[in-house]
């Protein structure tokens, strides 16, 4: 929408009069805002703007925040802007686009076009827009405003498309949930290359600089809390079930965050062996366990993912100590395992050693260890299923469009924020394990900061171990 287009309305919003108009446009105080300097955010954004620009030498660099999604009718889902805009600006406005034009150097200069604030003296944007109107949908932000705070050029979205044009090789950072085709008219772009572009931006963001670092370990610290509110509430938990667990969790996450960074797992029973359980309607009850995938977006946009699974009546029995152990063991295994230079899957196999010769152990296995891990074989995931580890950064999978080989089938380096997550879950009808093991679902999960040596579990706080998760409990 141009500044002079007609606002976004409904068709039971009723037409304003030319007097209602008219009233409407005056009798409004100054609402700029003149104390905004320069932010810790705009400043390790401009470095990683620099990367970037290094890597895409005399090449116009696209990369749009998206827009608003329907929900429902005329209700939208809260915006979240893409993940390499925020990482490259620090900025969580909607309908924003960051464009590094190449200026005839090596480098590239960045401008931000967004739809700042609008004028309260003309238009009707402001008190009758559904989407954009600071009457309807709150404060947008100015053109200066965001400059100061964010240390970048801006310019209205309008002028865009104009922007676009020429013929200067041009790469887009496209999603194909993020509606931008009306904002990027200009724009001649390759897929091959806007391909690339995705790549390379998952690939700079693998090492984490020391404000991200601080922000995850924020997202981590506000989600020890959620985890301790539900514990806290376990009475209610076992009146209401699911829904408890996840709603109190859910109000920690937005009185410290922005929201959960995830859709969190409350599996109680035999919910547990569902990977991804989100339904969260269960009934939560005592003998059983309860397994809680759960993670905190924190205000800048970086998320925490841990999981502890907890006997619901505060103690395990024998049969649960024995398999969390077992499972408890894989993960330190996986853990120390993950050292800079070691293959990324270096603690999913060192994981999976454990868990296997100890499911052998408990003669839980059709053939025997060693048949079980080669690689022609591997009949144990029938009951561990998942891969051990993921990057974690300002998506819970982050960095998911870096190419295998410098990912997946890569090393692990100084910076990277993996999690290391083993788990078993036995089926409830499967007739493979004894009957007093089905319906039992066990993970265990934390968040790992790849150091110059040993590494560094940045939810160790939380307890893991029988004895901690029972006191935490009793506490």
């Amino acid at each position: 929408m141009t500044e002079n287009a007609a606002p976004k309305t409904a068709s039971h919003d009723n037409e304003p009069s030319p007097k209602l108009r008219e009233f409407m446009n005056s009798g409004w105080a100054d609402s700029e805002r003149h104390d905004l300097s320069l932010g810790d955010v705009g400043v390790w954004a401009a470095k990683r703007r620099d990367a970037l620009s290094q890597a895409f030498p005399g090449e116009r660099l696209v990369i749009p925040a998206g827009t608003y999604k329907v929900r429902s009718n005329d209700t939208d889902y809260v915006f979240r802007p893409h993940t390499d805009y925020v990482w490259l600006t620090g900025n969580q406005t909607s309908d924003a686009v960051l464009v590094l034009e190449p200026n005839g150097t090596t480098g590239h200069d960045p401008v931000l076009y967004f739809r700042p604030r609008a004028d309260r003296a003309q238009g009707e944007e402001f008190w009758r827009d559904r989407m954009y109107g600071e009457l309807w949908a709150g404060r947008r932000p100015s053109l200066t405003e965001t400059a100061k705070e964010f240390g970048i050029e801006t310019r209205h979205v309008d002028q865009l498309a104009d922007a676009l044009k020429g013929d200067v090789p041009t790469r887009v950072r496209r999603d194909e949930d993020q509606s931008i085709a009306s904002l990027l008219s200009g724009a001649q772009t390759d897929d091959l290359k806007d391909n690339e572009l995705a790549a390379t931006l998952s690939e700079l963001r693998l090492v984490k600089d020391a404000y991200e670092l601080d922000q995850l370990r924020d997202a981590v610290a506000i989600t020890h809390r959620g985890f301790s509110d539900v514990l806290a509430e376990m009475d209610k938990v076992r009146q209401y079930g699911e829904r408890w667990i996840e709603g109190t969790f859910w109000r920690r996450a937005r009185a410290e965050g922005n929201d959960v960074g995830y859709t969190s797992i409350a599996a109680a029973g035999p919910h547990a062996t569902t990977l991804h359980w989100i339904e969260n309607d269960g009934p939560v009850s005592d003998g059983t366990l309860m397994l809680l995938d759960m993670g905190v977006e924190n205000r800048q946009l970086y998320t925490a993912d841990i999981t502890r699974t907890l006997p619901v009546n505060g103690e395990f029995t024998p049969r649960q100590r024995d398999l969390y152990q077992l499972v408890l063991d894989a993960q330190n295994a996986g853990i120390a395992a993950l050292t800079p230079g070691a293959a990324f899957r270096a603690g999913h196999q060192a994981a999976m050693e454990v868990i296997v010769h100890g499911l052998d152990a408990m003669e839980l296995l059709p053939v025997s260890a060693e048949e079980a891990l080669d690689p022609a074989s591997r009949l144990y995931q029938r009951y561990t299923l998942h891969g051990v580890s993921h990057m974690l950064g300002l998506d819970v999978h982050d960095c998911s469009a870096a190419r295998d080989e410098n990912y997946r089938k890569g090393t692990v380096q100084p910076g990277y924020v993996l999690t290391v997550e083993p788990g078993l879950y036995f089926q409830a009808d499967d007739l493979t394990v004894p009957e007093d093991l089905r319906g039992i679902g066990i993970r265990i999960e934390d968040d790992i900061l790849i150091t110059d040596g040993t590494p560094e579990n940045l939810s160790e706080a939380m307890p893991r171990t029988i004895e901690d998760i029972q006191s935490w409990m009793a506490s």
